[in-house]
């Protein structure tokens, strides 16, 4: 049997058609693991690509998504805990459009751009009011060790040209079983549809017969020349939902809006909790006319390049690498709870009646912040905050409001996903306490009416109850058939009713500086906040930069300053040290950090620290 600790690569397949393509790209194949934790569901393969050992596993038998995705990586690192580097690696839906000529069978593999981390997640069917789709997160960029080795790649491949389709054929001359469904398609089979020519639902007869091949019907692409390979590999960004993108007219907006090159169902589950680079082999084009006959190849296409990137990678290199599972307790320990939370609230609603109701009620949804400005926190940091007399007291006291005014950059919304997270892991085992809070931001104006704010309150709060609330469907009902949008004053009322539901509720918003502020908006919304803690067990914490008017709206709340702390700088300073490869650095640790404390003032912004603090590695 094979010693879990040996194994560096964590390789994460979808369906089982990806799985046998990984393992026919094994050098070698190992015995199983002979200890995995005893929580541990999931099936492993283990194996040799290149000199590096990897461990390949598959999500559960009809199961998809990023829930399930992250539960795989979560018991691979339990079961294997010195996985370095991960990979997602299976099939994917292509998104061609004028720059970039997508086939099936190409490649799309995750890549930063324009400060966008290579994958991002957004809500299937939300839509704002201009009818863009509403992106809830960008998602961790892939690790720097696999971007280098991709760019290396990428550079070797436009120079001398890949070798993938040799390495294809190879392995399935290998493995002779695998030829009838993994070899390459008849190319004439390769249609794609106008986006208003639909598949009729419900019928599995061919697009072929169903669709036709009329050229009006068809988007004429020219072939590829001699000098250009059969099989390209395209960088991108690569959009994941839980839920199949099968409309062409929504996938060629978003490739318009967003410049997205394929779609998918599982990289969300992973971008923040198992940072790995995504490839993808390209099966249909993310429309009605799906069909399987692409499925083996694409896998086989993507687990091809998957192993030249890793052969690229020297051992030394992955070596010194820090586990992943090191580098994720900090964050699983801040994020977890609140997903799982959120997670437990979703489950709660159990039928499409209730989603949709939430979603209509408006597209905002604060949760993939939450989980970011998690991320970014430094372990550690911001308890000052927590064990304040200031907080406690605020905690312990109904209908109590805490003002924290800061300067731009002093790290209030980072500790306020801090308190955000405290409440969240309280509530969880009390169901008779709500949360539910706003991060206000200049870029999102259009999505921060105050009938926007107050409706995602209601939502949260809603999501809280173990079912849907009936005046929640009842304002539903009274709209849908006049086609109507609630007012301000019917969704107060119905936030009434459901704050009234709990013993205690808690309501946070971090800068109101940012709030839109025209009609005098933020005016009008503190001041329903304050109506709703006057009527109910609603208590309120905020953050804003000090301006006079927000100021004199909290005269008579507690207040705490936001600011430059000691101990926050010092375990700054003591993560970014021990991250640095520089052996000065680290001999001088403590004069540094003592050095850097003394002339950080109570107002530097935390931001210029940070960034000071980087310049001097």
């Amino acid at each position: 049997m094979s010693n879990s600790k040996d194994y560096t690569v964590g390789w994460i397949c979808a369906i089982s058609t990806e799985y046998v393509a990984a393992q026919a790209f094994l050098d070698e194949i190992h015995d199983g693991p002979e200890y995995v934790s005893p929580n541990d569901n999931n099936d492993y393969t283990l194996g040799k690509v290149g000199r590096h050992n990897v461990v390949i596993a598959v999500l559960p038998d009809g199961e998809y998504g990023t829930t399930s995705a992250a539960m795989v990586a979560r018991d691979m690192l339990h079961s294997f805990p010195n996985i370095k580097i991960g990979l997602m690696v299976g099939i994917g839906g292509g998104a061609p459009s004028p720059t970039h000529n997508i086939h099936l069978g190409d490649i799309v593999v995750s890549a930063p751009r324009d400060g966008k981390g290579g994958v991002f997640q957004y809500d299937f069917g939300k839509t704002i009011q201009d009818q863009r789709f509403q992106t809830t997160g960008f998602l961790n960029q892939p690790p720097a060790i696999l971007r280098t080795a991709m760019n290396g790649l990428k550079a070797r491949y436009e120079l001398k040209g890949h070798q993938l389709e040799t390495a294809i054929s190879h392995a399935i001359q290998e493995n002779p079983r695998l030829h009838k469904k993994y070899k390459r398609p008849d190319p004439s089979n390769e249609r794609l549809y106008r986006s208003e020519i639909t598949h009729p639902a419900n019928d599995a007869t061919s697009c072929e017969i169903v669709c036709g091949n009329d050229p009006s019907k068809l988007v004429l692409r020219p072939k590829r020349s001699e000098d250009e390979d059969n099989l390209e590999v395209h960088y991108g960004l690569i959009a994941s939902a839980n839920q199949l993108m099968k409309d062409a007219t929504v996938r060629d907006r978003l490739a318009a809006e967003m410049d997205v090159l394929c779609f998918e169902m599982e990289a969300a589950g992973l971008m923040s909790h198992f940072p790995c680079l995504v490839i993808r082999g390209i099966c249909d084009y993310s429309d009605s006319h799906k069909n399987k006959e692409w499925q083996g190849y694409a896998a086989m296409a993507a687990a091809a390049y998957a192993k030249d990137l890793l052969c690229r990678i020297p051992p030394n290199k992955i070596e010194a690498e820090k586990e992943i599972g090191e580098t994720l307790r900090h964050i699983l320990h801040n994020t977890s709870r609140t997903e799982a939370h959120l997670e437990t609230m979703r489950y709660k609603l159990n039928n499409n009646k209730d989603i949709k109701i939430l979603n209509w009620l408006t597209p905002i949804n604060y949760g993939p912040q939450q989980s970011d400005y998690l991320k970014r926190r430094q372990p550690g940091t911001g308890q000052w905050l927590l064990d304040s007399a200031e907080y406690q007291a605020w905690l312990k006291t109904k209908k109590q409001t805490l003002f924290c005014p800061g300067i731009p950059g002093a790290g209030k919304t980072i500790l306020t996903a801090i308190v955000v997270n405290d409440l969240d892991t309280r509530a969880s085992s009390d169901p008779a306490i709500g949360v539910a809070y706003i991060y206000c931001n200049f870029q999102q104006q259009g999505t921060q009416k105050i009938e926007d704010l107050m409706a995602s309150l209601l939502i949260q709060l809603a999501q809280g109850q173990s079912s849907l609330p009936g005046s929640v469907k009842d304002l539903y009902d009274q709209h849908r058939t006049k086609r109507t949008r609630p007012l301000l004053d019917e969704i107060l009322g119905v936030l009434q009713s459901v704050a009234k539901m709990y013993s205690r509720a808690f309501i946070i918003v971090d800068a109101l500086d940012k709030c839109q502020v025209s009609d005098d908006s933020r005016a009008r919304f503190l001041s329903e906040l304050f109506s709703l803690q006057t009527r109910h067990e609603v208590n309120i914490f905020a953050t804003s930069r000090p301006i006079p008017q927000i100021i004199d709206q909290f005269n008579g709340s507690v207040q705490l300053e936001i600011r430059a702390h000691d101990e926050d700088v010092r375990k700054y300073l003591d993560g970014r040290i021990s991250q640095s490869e520089s052996k000065l650095l680290k001999t001088y640790c403590e004069k540094i950090k003592t050095e850097i404390t003394k002339a950080v003032s109570p107002s530097t912004p935390l931001f210029r620290l940070y960034k000071n603090e980087e310049n001097t590695q």
